[in-house]
Order: structure tokens, then C-alpha cells, then sequence
């Protein structure tokens, strides 16, 4: 169970809910946010909105074209993505495209896990027939979005989770909770509130660790729950501890995957993210081999 037993401290939780830099939401990205809602704009619209801003352009265009939407040959324009991919998703991806700036700042490892769990969570997605699998995609991309607060804003706190981590058995979320009463889901839940997140990414953001909680997404949950700790066993980049944690029997039953479906799950995913820009699945000397726990 990843939420907290004990009520974060008001303080704490102000500080939090009002950081403005974790993204800066710059204006044209709520902008964006807000346009995707309405029935009357149009796709050329919000992609011309979104070409206001150079760097989120560039931003945008690389997440599209990368593995994990699956699109076929390059996608150059936004008003194109726009059309491929639906308002939702493009709100995802630029949504993405503004959180995950911060990890240019080095927390690679963050962003690596979060990519491969993207890929997964796109694959099991389509596997399932899941309508708008693009989307499950992006819930994969941002489900940690609650760890990226720690380190970049409270570096001396973050330093104290990773030495309890590195000295005992504790996940990330249990050495999270041991020192700040609350865990990354708990950040993610206050950041997805403030940024007006539907629950298709809401629910798997604070639930992916336990998603027996979701009510209104909850195969979605479930998906980016599995997709999570197959990435984790794989080793595919660093969600912040070593260990691998159990498949959650509900999840499990919901998505209804036999052993062999999911051993064809299993190698769809290998083969999508040697595709993934400067990464090969195959090279596991690079990322080590996680531990399993119980």
C-alpha cells in the first residue's frame, strides 16, 4: 500500500501544492490544457498555439516520434500530431513535455524508468484493445511525476530517503513515508489535483502501487501498474530503489492475461524499447540487475 498512514504536516503540504517550478506551467501550456476541453477548437488551432512556443514545439515533436506511440514514419507537424494522436493525448505529452525539463537537470535514471514504462504501459494497452492506448502511454510517462519534487526542491531530504534506502531493505515510497510521513504518490495526487488532470491520469499516478484503489480508471491503472514492475525487473532505467514488488492479485485477475500472453507481452516490449532513442533493451550491463522482494 503506497499511501501514507499519517497526515502530512499543512506546512509541508502548502509548500508543495504551491510550487510553481515543477513544472512551471508556462501560459501557453495551460493554454493548451484548457483549449483541449473545449468542443469547438480545432486540432490546426492547438497546434498553432502550441507553435507559439519554439522549445515546446521541439519537445512535443520528439516525444511524438518516439517508440512509444507507436506511429508509423516521422510526424513533423503539430497540428499532424494533433490529428494522430487526439486532444487528450497532446495534452499529456505537453503536459510531459514541461514536467519532465526538470530531469534534463540529471535525473536521468527518473526519466529513463518513466520512458520504458511509457512503452510498456502503451503495449499492454494495445494488447487489451484498450481504446486510446496513446493515452494509457502517457499515463505510464507521468506515473512518477511526484518524484521528481523531492530531489530538485528539497535536495537535503532526497539525500536522507537515498542513504535510508542504500542502508536497508526499504522501497523508495517506504523511505519516503519514514522521513516525510508521505510518499511520491501523495505529491503526484496534489500535483495532478492542482493541474486539473482527468482521472485517466490522476488514477494511475497516485494508484500504480495500489491499484485496487481506482474506481474511475481502472484498467488503466492496473496496466501502469504492471507495466511499472516489468520495467523494474528488466532494470530499464532507476525508479529509485532496487527491488521489484509483486504483481497485485486484483490487477492481475482484471487485466486476465495467461502466462503465454504475457510472455508475447513480455518480448512486444523488449522489441519497442530497443527502438527508443540511445537505449537497447539487450544491453543489460548498463543498467544493472534489480533484486526481488517480496
Amino acid at each position: 500500500m503506497s499511501t501514507p498512514t499519517r497526515e502530512p504536516s499543512k506546512e509541508l503540504q502548502v509548500k508543495i501544492r504551491r510550487i510553481r517550478g515543477l513544472p512551471t506551467l508556462p501560459p501557453v501550456v495551460r493554454k493548451i490544457s484548457d483549449m483541449v476541453r473545449s468542443e469547438k477548437v480545432s486540432a490546426e488551432k492547438i497546434g498553432k498555439t502550441i507553435g507559439q512556443d519554439y522549445a515546446l514545439t521541439a519537445k512535443v515533436l520528439r516525444l511524438v516520434n518516439s517508440a512509444f506511440y507507436g506511429l508509423g514514419g516521422r510526424v513533423s507537424s503539430v497540428t499532424s500530431a494533433v490529428v494522430l494522436l487526439g486532444f487528450n493525448v497532446v495534452r499529456g505529452v505537453v503536459l510531459s513535455a514541461s514536467v519532465f525539463e526538470l530531469m534534463d537537470q540529471g535525473i536521468v535514471g527518473l526519466w529513463e524508468h518513466s520512458l520504458g514504462t511509457a512503452v510498456a504501459s502503451g503495449v499492454i494497452a494495445k494488447a487489451l484493445y484498450v481504446p486510446e492506448p496513446e493515452e494509457v502511454s502517457v499515463a505510464g510517462l507521468l506515473h512518477d511525476i511526484g518524484k521528481v519534487v523531492v530531489p530538485v526542491k528539497m535536495p537535503e531530504t532526497h539525500r536522507e530517503i537515498c542513504n535510508l534506502i542504500q542502508s536497508t531493505t526499504l522501497s523508495i515510497g517506504e523511505a519516503e513515508r519514514q522521513i516525510l510521513d508521505f510518499d511520491h504518490t501523495r505529491i503526484g495526487m496534489w500535483l495532478a489535483d492542482e493541474w486539473n488532470f482527468p482521472p485517466n491520469l490522476t488514477e494511475p499516478i497516485v494508484y500504480h502501487h495500489s491499484p485496487a484503489l481506482a474506481k474511475e480508471a481502472r484498467i488503466q491503472t492496473a496496466i501502469v501498474h504492471l507495466a511499472d514492475i516489468l520495467i523494474r525487473a528488466k532494470g530499464f532505467g532507476f525508479g529509485g530503489d532496487p527491488w521489484v514488488p509483486e504483481i497485485d492479485r486484483e490487477a492481475w485477475n482484471l487485466l486476465g492475461f495467461s502466462m503465454k500472453e504475457l510472455e508475447e507481452v513480455v518480448f512486444r516490449i523488449s522489441e519497442e524499447l530497443i527502438n527508443v532513442e540511445g537505449v537497447d533493451w539487450r544491453d543489460e550491463t548498463s543498467t544493472g540487475h534489480p533484486e526481488t522482494r517480496s
